[in-house]
């Protein structure tokens, strides 16, 4: 009888090396699927607070106008600001601009108008400060 058995001599050496890179490419193709693939923009808008931009919202100072820009991402308050401070009115309420740099700076720690502390030297006009700030988040979208 005639047998056509062939014998193949595997050496430990190569079957672990070839085992090695078989997971390694699996590793990698799994990891160009995950890093390239499409993202569910569902999921993140709602996370979304804010829809991005700069809104506006006024004040009335004594019949002179002022408008509080804020700038807002999908989920911080990024900038608080006085568009149209001018010098005379800086003379007129030299207040003004340390109560909005103050509430700025609570909002911008807090992420949130909830709990600020007024200023004991300008209670009535960081309120307008906070009301106009809420004015622009209403616009941006946010219902705090």
């Amino acid at each position: 009888m005639s047998s056509k058995t062939k014998i193949v001599v595997l050496h430990m050496k190569e079957i672990i090396y070839t085992v090695i890179f078989a997971v390694l490419a699996i590793i990698l193709i799994l990891l160009l699927i995950f890093m390239f693939r499409p993202e569910h923009r569902s999921a993140s808008k709602d996370n979304r607070i804010y829809t991005p931009g700069i809104y506006t919202s006024d004040i009335t100072l004594n019949n002179t106008a002022l408008e509080v820009e804020v700038t807002v991402d999908e989920s911080h308050i990024n900038s608080i600001r006085f568009t149209n401070l001018n010098e005379s009115i800086t003379t007129m309420y030299p207040f003004i601009e340390p109560a909005i740099e103050d509430i700025a700076e609570q909002v911008y720690k807090k992420q949130s108008l909830d709990n600020i502390q007024y200023s004991s030297d300008t209670p009535y006009t960081s309120q307008l400060i906070v009301q106009a700030i809420e004015t622009a988040l209403k616009k941006a979208g946010t219902t705090k």
